[in-house]
C-alpha cells in the first residue's frame, strides 16, 4: 500500500514538473483533432498553424498559471553593504591572537600504536 501511494506521488510530482512537455505531447499525438476543432487559422493553411496557436494558448495560460515559481524568487536576491565602524586602537597597542593548544586524547584501553600481531602486511608464498 505504502509502495502504491509512493508511486502515485512520484508520478504526480513528475506531471506538475512537466506540465509543459506533457502538453506539446498531447498536441503531437492529437495534432489533427487540435486542427479541426481549436486552430484559428483553419480558413489560412498557407500559415501552416496546424493547431499551434491553441498550444501556444495553453502554454501561456499555463506560465501565468504558475506566475510565482520558486525559482523566479531566487533570482532577485539583493546584497546590501553596510559600512561598520571600527573601533579606536591606540597606536603602541599590538593585538596577537592567542594560538589555541589542545591536548592529546588517548583512551587508556586504546594504545597509541597499531598491535603488530594484528596489523601486518600479507605473508606471500612462492
Amino acid at each position: 500500500m505504502q509502495r502504491l501511494l509512493a508511486c502515485f506521488l512520484s508520478v504526480l510530482i513528475l506531471l506538475q514538473t512537466f506540465s509543459r512537455e506533457v502538453m506539446v505531447l498531447d498536441y503531437q499525438v492529437h495534432k489533427e483533432r487540435v486542427t479541426q476543432l481549436f486552430c484559428i487559422n483553419k480558413a489560412r493553411p498557407q500559415m501552416h498553424c496546424n493547431g499551434k496557436c491553441h498550444l501556444r494558448k495553453q502554454l501561456r495560460k499555463a506560465t501565468e498559471g504558475t506566475g510565482k515559481t520558486p525559482a523566479a524568487g531566487f533570482a532577485k536576491i539583493k546584497y546590501d553593504v553596510v559600512p561598520v565602524a571600527r573601533p579606536a586602537v591606540p597606536a603602541g597597542l599590538v593585538l596577537r591572537p592567542t594560538p589555541l593548544l589542545f591536548a592529546g586524547f588517548e583512551p587508556a584501553d586504546c594504545p597509541s600504536r597499531p598491535t603488530p600481531g594484528v596489523f601486518h602486511p600479507p605473508l606471500v608464498r612462492a
